[in-house]
């Protein structure tokens, strides 16, 4: 710490070790005092001693400008000054290590003694792309000089320079000087999506009110069109899609919509495809998921169904009943033409009678009692 001490004739100063003192007489620079004791003569009058701290770094003083105006000579020797011009940063190294980044245009002045310093001087030019092993090293420090954008996986970046497009980023860190420029980048997902329609009502041609369910699967495959030709690519696509659906739709019968649902798809699929291709979209597929209807219309369709399925069930019963008599009517003319099968059936009957009771008592052979049973054939 600084410490003066006023005798008669002579005023001892002591600069403790760290520390600098700035000499002023009646409020004009003298000189700049270093660690250890100063004396000074006290019948002059008017000093002043302004201490100054090494472990501040910065040189900070209210007459800084006029200082540095006006005793740079003196000061040289104490003060490490770095100016920036309009095209160039610098890096400032204390001790071989990274302390500071310096905007173009700007003035930094350090106690040199405080260092070592070193400066590392960069003119950036028109190329405001930052060199990947400048950018790692200055991304360890909070410095305005420099913007970093990422773009993540399945993105594309598109970089704008004062509103003005400049190019396309891949996936990865982008790092850019950002003095006297305003940068951004716009991320734009280039992956597959999906994009539902939800309850779209219309008119069939023959009046009938329904609503319908769409989903499309989409991707962006132009992302400049896609950000500069329309406001906003997903708006256009959900308003593509519903226009060519309530177009496609309602010049349909409500039979003709739900018997031909495929057909519908790649009508309403080559308009929106036409219609998207302008904004940078490609439409993968576009589905007529569900067609509902009113409560009303509902149940008279079901009732139609359930009549017509009836119907059909009646044909089919009836057939299969044809069937069965056709075989049976097969199976008695070839009884009647073969005894020993005739023979055969009685037996079959026989094992099925047996089965179904405890005891069966036979009297004058199986002959006998199949014919009281009964009678299959006429007696010869």
């Amino acid at each position: 710490m600084t410490k003066m001490t006023r005798g008669l004739f002579r005023t001892r100063v002591r600069i403790a070790e760290g520390e600098r003192g700035l000499l002023f007489r009646h409020g004009l620079f003298q000189k700049v005092l270093t660690p250890g004791t100063h004396l000074i003569n006290s019948l002059r009058g008017g000093y002043k001693v302004d201490s100054v701290s090494l472990a501040n770094l910065r040189f900070k003083h209210d007459l800084l400008d006029t200082l540095l105006r006006n005793h740079r000579e003196a000061l040289a020797p104490h003060l490490t000054i770095i100016e920036t011009a309009d095209d160039e940063i610098a890096l400032l190294f204390r001790d071989k290590r990274l302390f500071a980044a310096m905007r173009p245009e700007k003035r930094e002045v350090f106690l040199t003694d405080a260092g070592p310093w070193t400066v590392e001087r960069i003119k950036f030019g028109d190329d405001l792309i930052v060199p990947d092993d400048m950018s790692r090293r200055l991304m360890q420090m909070n410095t305005e000089v420099v913007k970093r954008f990422k773009v993540e996986h399945g993105h594309i970046g598109l970089l704008y320079v004062d509103g003005a497009f400049q190019g396309e980023l891949n996936p990865g860190a982008h790092t850019f000087w950002s003095h006297g420029h305003v940068i951004m980048v716009k991320n734009i997902d280039v992956r597959e999506h999906a994009l539902d329609v939800i309850g779209q009502e219309l008119l069939t041609q023959d009046r009938v009110s329904i609503r319908v369910n769409l989903t499309a699967t989409y991707r962006v495959v132009d992302p400049v069109k896609a950000v500069t030709e329309v406001k906003n690519f997903e708006d256009t696509l959900y308003r593509a899609l519903a226009h060519a659906f309530r177009k496609s739709l309602s010049a349909k019968t409500l039979d003709e919509v739900l018997a031909k649902k495929g057909v519908v798809d790649d009508e309403a699929s080559k308009a929106v495809k036409a219609s998207i291709a302008k904004a940078g979209l490609s439409v993968a597929a576009i589905t007529l998921k569900d067609v509902i209807l009113p409560g009303d219309m509902r149940d008279i369709l079901n009732t139609v169904v359930t009549a017509q399925k009836e119907a059909e069930a009646n044909v089919i019963r009836r057939r299969e009943e044809t069937a069965a008599t056709r075989s049976l009517l097969n199976t008695a003319k070839v009884m009647a033409d073969n005894p020993a099968m005739l023979r055969l059936k009685e037996l079959e009957a026989l094992e099925v009678i047996a089965d179904k009771i405890g005891t069966l008592t036979v009297h004058s052979g199986t002959k006998g009692l199949l014919d009281d049973i009964v009678s299959l054939a006429p007696k010869s």
